[in-house]
C-alpha cells in the first residue's frame, strides 16, 4: 500500500499547483489536518521499496530513521528526520531537519531555498545548492539555525528514503517528525526563539 506521502503527492500533482502557492499550502494542510500518528506514517514510507537504497546527494531531501549516538546528553530529538544534506565527511554529515521548524516556518525556509535549487531541461528542481556558508553569510537565511545538525553514518538505522522533488512540497507539511525527550510544540516554540535571537 502506498504511503500517504505518495497518495498525497499523486492527488496535489492532478490539481497541477503552483508550488507552494497559498492554493498548494492550504490544500495540504487540510488533507493532512486529521492525521496523527506519526510514526505511522514514517513507517508507511520506510517500507516503500521505491524509495529505498539511495544514497544521499548534497542538496538532495531525505528521510531515515536515526538513533543518536549522544541522545543521553540531549534535550530531545527526532528519531526519522527530514534532511537536505549540506557537506559529507567520512564519518557521516551535517544537514538540515526541516523538522526541527514549524510547518509556516518550513514553507518560508524552502521558498528561499528553491532560489539555488538545480533544475533539469524542463526547469523541474532537482536538488538544491547550498552551503553552510551561503546560509550564514546572511541573515535571511535564520531558519537553518535550530535545524542545523550533524549525522553519524553509523547511527542511521534504515536504509537512506529518498524524497523525489515531486514530494518535497507534500513532505514539509505531512507531520512525520517523531520527537523524543519533549513534545512537538516545545521544539517549535525553541526553534522559534533561535530563528528570532539577534545573537548566533
Amino acid at each position: 500500500m502506498a504511503s500517504k506521502l505518495t497518495q498525497l503527492t499523486q492527488q496535489k500533482t492532478a490539481l497541477e499547483q503552483e508550488f507552494l502557492s497559498r492554493k498548494s499550502v492550504a490544500w495540504l494542510q487540510d488533507h493532512i489536518k486529521d492525521l496523527k500518528a506519526p510514526i505511522k506514517l514514517a513507517r508507511e514510507i520506510a517500507k516503500e521499496k521505491s524509495r529505498q537504497g539511495g544514497q544521499f546527494k548534497m542538496g538532495g531531501l531525505y528521510h531515515f530513521f536515526y538513533d543518536p549516538l549522544t541522545k543521553a546528553d540531549l534535550p530531545y530529538y527526532d528519531i526519522f528526520p527530514l534532511v537536505i544534506p549540506l557537506k559529507r565527511d567520512a564519518e557521516g554529515f551535517i544537514g538540515l531537519n526541516l523538522h526541527y521548524l514549524p510547518p509556516r516556518y518550513r514553507a518560508i525556509f524552502m521558498d528561499k531555498l528553491m532560489n539555488f535549487a538545480i533544475t533539469n531541461d524542463n526547469d523541474e528542481p532537482k536538488r538544491i545548492r547550498i552551503t553552510y556558508d551561503i546560509l550564514t553569510a546572511t541573515k535571511n537565511f535564520k531558519e537553518f539555525r535550530p535545524c542545523l545538525k550533524r549525522y553519524l553514518n553509523s547511527q542511521i538505522k534504515s536504509k537512506i528514503l529518498t524524497i523525489q522533488p515531486p514530494e518535497w512540497e507534500t513532505a514539509l507539511f505531512l507531520p512525520t517528525a517523531v520527537f523524543k525527550g519533549a513534545p512537538i510544540s516545545k521544539v517549535h516554540s525553541e526553534s522559534v526563539a533561535k530563528i528570532q535571537s539577534r545573537t548566533y
